[in-house]
């Protein structure tokens, strides 16, 4: 057997395929749709930051796609100043540069993923499975390293202090208060996430006894 036959799997006959057609076809599914709800999720915030304050009485609010900013940017970053905190445009700019593409690579991973019918497939789905996770950590630790690392000339720096802002949830930092939601494009990713979790249940249940 070759190493492609080896990673492929077995192949299904077509007269197996027409008597388990349901079967072999919701995995393909499973994987399809994740892949789909990735690429939709480019187009939509992964991030919602919500800020009021009495200088700003109908408040501030930010979305975060995965490779820009957009909303009240220019007045946050004008109480970023004031407070110590860095530029948003100084954050994640790795990430940025590389998202859209690494989430298309994504998408593609999980569309191979269908051809594959052997443990290999774990190989191609599982960055997709951990992605949301790994957006929320980096997202964090974003958060630590701002609140962590105040200009100390900053006109309220001493004021504030360190302090690390929840990626979810309410904060109170001085007179502001905060309010961090997910995004409809991160609850798409973990929509798909858990999409492929099934996808890998019922493609190891299709393929596993033929191996």
């Amino acid at each position: 057997m070759s190493i492609a036959d080896r990673i492929l799997g077995p192949r299904i006959s077509r007269e197996e395929m027409q008597e388990q057609a349901e079967r072999y076809r919701l995995p393909t599914w499973l994987f399809s749709v994740s892949a789909l709800l990735l690429i939709v999720s480019l187009m939509l915030p992964y991030w919602v930051l919500r800020l009021s304050a009495p200088q700003f009485p109908a408040g501030l609010t930010i979305r975060a796609y995965v490779n820009r900013l957009d909303g009240d940017v220019g007045e946050l970053e004008g109480l970023n100043h004031y407070v110590g905190l860095g530029s948003f445009n100084d954050a994640a700019t790795f990430e940025r540069s590389i998202a859209i593409a690494s989430i298309i690579v994504l998408a593609g991973l999980l569309v191979a993923a269908i051809v594959v019918h052997s443990r290999w497939v774990l190989v191609l789905v599982t960055p997709a499975l951990l992605f949301p996770i790994i957006f929320i950590a980096d997202l964090q630790y974003w958060l630590w390293s701002f609140g962590n690392n105040l200009d100390p000339k900053a006109p309220l720096a001493a004021a504030v202090g360190e302090f690390t802002p929840p990626v979810f949830g309410r904060a109170k930092i001085a007179q502001f208060k905060t309010l961090a939601l997910p995004g409809p494009g991160l609850l798409l990713a973990f929509v798909a996430s858990v999409l492929v979790g099934l996808g890998l249940y019922f493609h190891r249940r299709a393929y596993k006894p033929l191996i």
